[in-house]
This record gives C-alpha cells, structure tokens and sequence, in this order.
C-alpha cells in the first residue's frame, strides 16, 4: 500500500526541518523544497502528492498562485496554506481558490498534524466518492443491460430519450422483469445521477408505517415516535425517488402523494411545517393501474400524473433471443462469485430453456443459473442437468392433435380453427379458465387470447354468460 506523500514549500529551513522529522516519524512519504520553482520539478516526478503545505509568501511568488498551478497537475491533492501574516482576507482567498485550510504561524505542532490527518481522510473520502460514482455509472450504463432483441433496444432508446428530463416515468412490466433496474438507468444517465437514489417497495411495508416511510414524522406523531424522523421524499431532495408496486398504495397515500407531484411539498406525520423537495418520481407496477382506476381503486388524476412517460419492459418470454445472451452473463458472474468453472450450456439444453414460459422472468433465469453454478460446479451444462420442470418442456405444436387427411379431403382453414380452439381450451381447463395463466400457456399477450377468446365465443362448460370468469 503506497503511503501518504507530503509536500513541505516553505524557505524557513528550521521549520521545514521540523515539520519534516514530525511527518516523516507519522510514517508519511515526505519531501520538501524552499522555493515555487523547486516544488514544481518534484511533483513532476515521482509518486503522486496527496497533500502540500505551502508557505503563504515564497521567494519566488506567491504561495496561493502556486497552489493553483499544482491543482491544476494533481487535482486531488489537499493543500494547507501556512502564513506568518494571516489575515480575514487572505484566509478567505486561499479557501476560495481550493485551499483545504489556512494556519497562521507560528502554531502548534499537534494542531497542525490534527489537520494534516483530516485533510488526508477527505482527500480519500473524496476519492472514495468518485470511485462509487463511478462504478455506478458504470453499472447503470446501458450496455450494462443486457440484450440485443428489438424489445429491449426500443426500451432503452426510449430512456434514453426521457432520461434527460423532470418528467415522471411510471414503468410497468412483470414481476422480475427489471423495472428496478430501468429505474436505476433513467436517474444514473440523468443530471440527477450524483444525486441520491432512494429506492422504496409500497407492497412491502405495511399501510400504517409507510406514510411514516415516504414523508416522515415528527417526535410524539404517534406511539413510539420517539424522535423527529426523515421521510424518503426529503432523502431523495435533489435526486430521484423510485416507487416499487405503486399499484399497492392505499387510497389515503394516494391522496398525499398527488399532492407532492402537483406541489412539489408535503407535511410530516403529526407535523404542521410544510417541507419542499425538489424529487424526479419513478413509479413502477406489475399490476394493470387502468383497471385498478376503473374498479376505483386507484385514483385517476394520480395515474395520470405518474403516467407522463410511460415505461413498458417485456416479459422474458416476449424477448427469448435474448436468453442465452442473460444466461452467459449470469454464468460468467457466478463464476466469479461462487468461484466456480462453468463452460457454457449444450444446443439441447439451451433449446429446452428457449421453450420454457419463463413466468419469473429474469430474476427466475438467474436463479436457475446459480442454482446450476452451485449443484454443477464446472463443465458444460447438459439437458439433465436442468430441473425436470425446465427440461420437461417440448415445443409441442404438432403434438398436440393427430388427425388423419380423409380420402376426399378436407377443409383447411376450418381444421386450423378447430385445432386452435383445441388449444385454446385445454389451456383454460388446465388453468381453472384463468386468462393469465392460460395466456402464459400458450406465450400469447393476454390481450391477443381474451380477443380470440370472445371472438370464438368460448365458454366454461354450463357457463351461458358471455364473459369468462377470472
């Protein structure tokens, strides 16, 4: 590990001198120079300088120009001005121009080492930082999401053109589909990405605490509110806000969280002081909020207020070119963290995955391969090797009916129907006519079933009515 590396610029030797054995005996890398001209040649050479103690007035110049020049070769290094002739004004200057801080000699030797270990924490806080921002931005970038099918690329494109702006998203899409994760795209190739991100699941707290969650409360709001308490909106102030299962939130929290999208301002539990936020909202859904509106369980004008720029991420099953894409960038990541040797998966296997629905999405692809990266531990993955439920699924469209061509013939396109219908209804029957289900049975889009369903005027046996029960 490379230590510390201290520059001393001052042409006081005896203070130079001292200052030098102090450091040197703290087990910093120090050097030290009388003059402008002389500690310019040493930070061009050599290790990095994480800190300079710069003489005020130099033979050569002046102590804050020098500082200056040096920031603009190292910017991260910390400088501490030292002046025998400190005044209000010059103290102000050299904070101004990027001085970590300014003593006035002659001073104490612990004082000024007490400095010197602050201004080294935050020079590595500081590096720490943009190091995180960094990573962040790394991963949120979008070649970090991963897949090449048209449905993603339009996703993406169409974040990327929203992402620049205030504009509420509402995103939807099925459980583990990676609605969070869009999310987390939007704000980190926004202006807001060095802001905070605060993250909060509506359906995972229950109604009584998460208007304490969202907005806060004050000491005394209610029992066991012991002390003030800071909500998610005024962590998120400057950043974004994201809010998982919308769909979830109670018709009370509804009304509060209309009014912080219209005014930008709300009031904590129990509080009468009205906070103002400055908060882009990302809302997101796995449920269908139009038909919540219709059944009046979900407010209109809310719905409407978060759903400016709409947000759809597709189902795994709606975008199967991009499985084996998914599975090699999870393979390759638990190699790594469960210190594993998988080399890849057969045609057999990757087929058999290919035709498999897919009901939990991504997250439930990831699983799989974990669970392959743990019980397999190296080689190639085969066919057996994948549970039964995966393996056992077979692109059956010819199976499923066997007919012979009679001698005279027969009708094509009244075949196809009644072969269709087939289909149709044995996925309802084995669903309990449940639509979803039977839409995921079929990999069709629920809609595309429900059509063809009323077209074809299906019903449950004894059923007369003409719509379909859930």
């Amino acid at each position: 590990m490379r230590l510390p590396r201290i520059l001393i610029v001052d042409d006081e030797s005896t203070l130079r001198t001292a200052l030098f054995r102090v450091l040197d005996k703290k087990g910093y890398s120090v050097v030290t120079a009388n003059r402008a001209e002389e500690a310019k040649l040493l930070s061009q050479g050599g290790s990095p300088i994480d800190l300079a103690l710069v003489d005020m007035n130099l033979p050569d110049g002046d102590g804050i120009d020098f500082m200056i020049e040096l920031k603009k070769m190292m910017p991260e290094c910390e400088v501490i001005i030292l002046t025998g002739h400190g005044t209000i004004e010059s103290a102000v200057r050299a904070t101004q121009k990027g001085a970590f801080h300014f003593i006035t000699k002659p001073f104490n030797m612990d004082e000024l080492i007490s400095l010197t270990e602050k201004a080294l924490t935050h020079k590595k806080l500081q590096q720490e930082n943009h190091q995180l921002r960094t990573e962040l931005n790394k991963k949120y970038q979008f070649d970090q999401i991963i897949g090449q099918s048209e449905q993603i690329k339009n996703v993406l494109s169409l974040v990327e053109r929203v992402a620049d702006s205030d504009s509420t998203v509402l995103v939807t899409g099925e459980s583990g589909t990676g609605k969070e994760l869009i999310a987390r795209a939007v704000h980190y190739n926004s202006p807001r990405a060095h802001q905070p991100f605060v993250a909060i699941n509506c359906g995972a707290i229950p109604s009584e605490l998460l208007e304490s969650e969202l907005f806060g409360h004050v000491k005394g709001a209610f029992t066991g509110a012991i002390a003030n308490r800071i909500g998610r909106f005024e962590l998120a102030d400057g950043g974004t806000i994201f809010l998982d299962e919308i769909g979830d939130l109670q018709p009370a929290l509804q009304v509060k969280l209309l009014r912080v999208l219209q005014e930008r301002s709300f009031e904590p539990v129990g509080g009468t002081k009205n906070i103002q936020v400055n908060v882009r909202v990302i809302a997101a859904t796995n449920k269908n909020l139009e038909d919540l509106v219709q059944s009046s369980r979900f407010r209109e004008d809310l719905y409407y207020r978060l759903n400016v720029i709409p947000v759809y991420v597709p189902a795994l099953r709606e975008r199967k070119t991009d499985i084996p894409l998914l599975f090699a960038h999870f393979m390759e990541q638990f190699n790594r963290s469960k210190q594993r040797k998988l080399s890849g998966i057969s045609t057999e296997a990757m087929e058999s995955l290919l035709n498999y629905p897919w009901p939990g999405n991504i997250r439930e692809l990831e699983n799989l391969v974990e669970r392959l990266a743990i019980l397999k531990g190296f080689g190639q993955i085969e066919i057996n090797d994948l549970p039964v439920k995966y393996r056992s699924v077979r692109d059956s469209n010819l199976d499923l009916v066997s007919m012979d061509i009679p001698e005279n013939g027969m009708d094509f396109n009244t075949a196809v129907d009644h072969f269709e219908n087939s289909l149709i209804l044995r996925a309802l029957e084995k669903t309990g006519w449940n639509r979803n289900q039977a839409a995921l049975l079929l990999r069709l889009n629920r809609t595309t079933l429900v059509e063809k369903i009323k077209k074809k005027g299906l019903r449950p046996p004894g059923d007369l009515t003409p719509e379909i029960s859930q």
